[in-house]
């Protein structure tokens, strides 16, 4: 398989689940990004088109623990987030996997987000 018709499929999916998956003020759309070296995640208010909270394993607080795009790294980001959410007052998401299984980073840095007080 080509990388570009893998890419495009890929950009299929993410389409697909966005035109089911909307944030509002009240319950924003928990947004996580994967790369191959870190991992971001972000609540964005689809209806103002605004982000809420950031958090980034680029972060000041957390690049001191050098943290990588693995299951630690989601578990420590997803704790982080959930608590900056909570700061930020948001206490229920609707979560976007852009288009990711629900499986290894991902489920770790739900369950994280979970513990740390989301609802989702």
């Amino acid at each position: 398989m080509k990388i570009q018709k893998k890419n495009e499929l890929a950009q299929k999916r993410r389409w697909r689940i966005r035109r089911k998956v909307v944030g509002t003020p009240e319950r924003p759309r928990l947004s996580l990004h994967l790369s191959n070296k870190h991992i971001y995640a972000q609540a964005i208010d689809d209806e103002q088109g605004a982000t809420l909270a950031f958090v980034s394993t680029l972060g000041k607080e957390l690049r001191e623990q050098n943290l990588k795009a693995n299951s630690a790294g989601a578990a420590a980001l997803g704790k982080a987030f959930g608590e900056k959410a909570k700061a930020a007052g948001i206490e229920k998401v609707v979560f976007d996997r852009n288009g990711r299984k629900y499986h290894g980073c991902v489920k770790t840095f739900a369950d994280a987000a979970r513990e740390a007080g989301l609802n989702f």
